[in-house]
């Protein structure tokens, strides 16, 4: 018994000296998470992609110039044979020379409308990008805030079975010296290390949550330290208990991110109709160019020849069939009745979600008030057992079940506290209002 009460003291000793070292609020943990997050690191690095994305240049509309030189060199052996003589005159190892260099321009200037859609294209792609990032990020504000209040949860448990095993120690005291004077059984004295032992086990396990919880804290952080000590500022949960069901669905039309998303993706399918459409129209390309070219011959009659000057030209043309354009004109058009379908079946997913949410919401809240009630006629019925018990009018297990109610007031009480908290994390996240836990 000794030794389990020196490992308790020095748990609880450790534990308190290694939380002081850390302070932390909510908004400081999702600062530091929101810099240090590998997720939301790479999210933001994909939202520059595709702002890197859209640009005149990748969507066509600027022109490419192409520098370009080149060396060609033949050697050849003739026979030539005239009619007139008959005679044949050979040469060997004939040697020809060229070389090229220029600059060539081309340009579309007109494409069907095809250059301006993919402009947009890429433009709308630049802003799902950025609600890309937004969902990233309030996920992980939801996240973190949850696993902040499970970590105050499970230090205020550790508080609780602490409490317990101060308890059950003072019984424990009290059983056995009435034990040694004759006052109680040895089988009260038993029961009673027996209940010690059982509090102080399920303590020694709640501080295994407890640095659990810690780790996991540390981990959404990126802390490269994940077992370091952290104490936390907050000692209770509090809960928000005036949400309005119509002011969060009105803000869940107007903010949610994914829903903001499925109407993006809507654009995007209108977008790519309109590429399908700009094939019916016609095309006009201007190419120009600036070349030199040298020469250099062995037999010829001219030695070497230089040439260089300007040259451009202008192409229309139109697309008169492919076989393919009908089958993806109507895919396109699918796409589009698709792309709306899904939004009007997120918006019905939100709102079964918002109002599950809310039910949960309102009745944990219904719950926290009566367990509250619950908790300060626990307290009351636990000082009166404990009076009995020491003029001796309770029995040692009459006094081990008001220990337990009393216990398990304060954590139906506690689990109350965090269910409603969640379910308040969870409401905000989806009416896109989570980022209030930042101010």
């Amino acid at each position: 018994m000794k030794r389990i009460i020196i490992i308790l003291c020095i748990c609880t000793a450790w534990a308190a000296s290694a939380y002081a070292q850390y302070p932390y609020t909510l908004k400081k943990c999702l600062e530091e998470g929101l810099a240090n997050n590998y997720s939301i690191r790479i999210t933001r690095n994909e939202e520059q992609i595709s702002h890197n994305n859209a640009t005149l240049a990748n969507a066509g509309y600027l022109p490419t110039v192409d520098l370009s030189a080149g060396y060609t060199g033949t050697l050849d052996n003739t026979d030539t044979k005239p009619r007139s003589t008959g005679a044949t005159a050979s040469e060997r190892s004939i040697y020809d020379q060229t070389l090229k260099a220029g600059l060539d321009v081309s340009w579309t200037l007109f494409d069907g409308f095809n250059i301006s859609t993919t402009y947009k294209k890429l433009q709308e792609l630049e802003r799902q990008g950025e609600t890309n990032t937004r969902i990233t990020l309030e996920d992980f504000i939801a996240g973190l805030t949850a696993e902040y209040y499970n970590y105050v949860q499970q230090e205020i448990r550790l508080k609780n079975f602490l409490y317990a095993v101060s308890l059950s120690k003072e019984r424990l005291r009290i059983v056995e010296e009435r034990y040694h004077i004759g006052n109680f059984s040895r089988l009260d004295y038993q029961q009673a290390k027996v209940d010690f032992n059982a509090d102080s086990a399920q303590y020694m396990k709640q501080q295994e949550l407890v640095v659990t919880s810690r780790i996991t804290l540390n981990e959404l952080m990126a802390v490269q330290e994940v077992n370091r000590p952290l104490r936390v500022n907050d000692s209770i949960i509090t809960v928000n208990d005036d949400l309005n069901y119509d002011e969060l669905w009105e803000s869940t039309l107007k903010t949610n991110a994914n829903l903001l998303k499925a109407g993006q993706n809507t654009t995007l399918a209108q977008l790519d109709y309109r590429q399908v459409l700009s094939r019916n129209y016609p095309y006009v390309k201007l190419n120009a160019g600036y070349g030199y070219t040298f020469n250099k011959y062995e037999t010829n009659a001219t030695r070497q020849r230089s040439n260089w000057g300007l040259n451009g030209g202008i192409t229309v043309g139109i697309n008169l069939w492919d076989g393919n354009r009908r089958r993806e004109k109507r895919n396109a058009s699918l796409q589009i009745r698709n792309s709306q379908l899904e939004k009007e079946q997120l918006e019905l997913g939100l709102k079964a979600d918002l109002s599950n949410l809310w039910q949960a919401y309102r009745n944990n809240l219904r719950l926290l008030n009566l367990e509250r009630q619950n908790l300060v006629a626990a307290r009351e019925n636990h000082e009166i057992a404990k009076e009995r018990y020491l003029l001796g009018d309770l029995s040692g297990i009459e006094m081990r079940e008001a220990q337990k109610s009393l216990l398990d007031a304060e954590e139906r009480i506690l689990s109350a506290e965090y269910n409603t908290k969640v379910c308040e994390i969870s409401l905000l996240q989806l009416s896109g209002r989570i980022t209030k836990y930042l101010e």
